[in-house]
């Protein structure tokens, strides 16, 4: 069974289409509604969507693996993560599975570099200060460690394990690949930046600080 998860904070506006496009590609979609204010959670159900709702706002990582932990329990062979507000694009979600069917890799990560997307370049200085901090917290290069868009097999659904609850759980992920040896296989994809998404982006500020709990934690193992 594929499953997508996609972790979901006031995207009221956004989450109805983002689970209607999603969800032509996969057998189930689970949106983990992280403590949003609004309608959120209800918009998600009237979509057909599994809804897991956090009572207050717990981060993009604890919201993914509560995800993960629920599908899992529905019994999913394969898992896609996706953020919810239409930044990628659901028609490459095949594209994604590909290498998982065919038993070439146990987990794909997205590429928002790979291919010829308009890319605000705050934000890929933004993403390669996050490349450069993952690679050294992990020894692993992923060249486009951030992204939210990725797909898990089998072996990596079962093994994964994220214990940070913020964005750095981005970096987990590739720690994760790392030390479990997973397959790993990197995919050019679509992005699509509004002013909408560029907003909700980390600043530098916030980006200083999940670097730091990425080689302090990275540290502490």
């Amino acid at each position: 069974m594929i499953i997508a998860v996609i972790p979901a904070y006031n995207e009221a506006t956004r989450i109805a289409s983002t689970v209607n496009a999603v969800k032509k590609y996969v057998d189930r979609v689970i949106v983990v509604d992280d403590g949003s204010s609004d309608d959120t959670g209800d918009v998600a159900l009237k979509t057909g969507a599994l809804v897991v709702r956090h009572m207050s706002n717990c981060g993009a990582g604890a919201a993914t693996m509560t995800g993960v932990e629920a599908a899992r329990r529905l019994g999913a062979s394969i898992l896609i993560t996706i953020d919810a507000d239409e930044q990628h694009s659901p028609e490459d979600i095949p594209l994604l599975l590909k290498p998982l069917k065919e038993d070439r890799a146990d987990i794909v990560f997205a590429n928002r570099f790979g291919t010829r997307n308009r890319i605000p370049f705050i934000r890929r200085v933004f993403n390669g200060i996050g490349n450069i901090v993952s690679f050294v917290a992990t020894g692993l290069w992923v060249s486009d460690s951030q992204c939210g868009f990725k797909a898990f097999g089998p072996t990596a659904l079962k093994q994964l394990n994220l214990r940070m609850s913020g964005f750095e759980f981005c970096t987990e992920i590739v720690r994760e690949a790392a030390q479990h040896r997973w397959r790993i296989k990197e995919i050019p994809t679509k992005v699509m930046y509004s002013e909408y998404t560029l907003a909700k982006g980390q600043s530098f500020a916030n980006g200083v600080r999940t670097a730091f709990k990425i080689l302090l934690r990275s540290f502490l193992r």
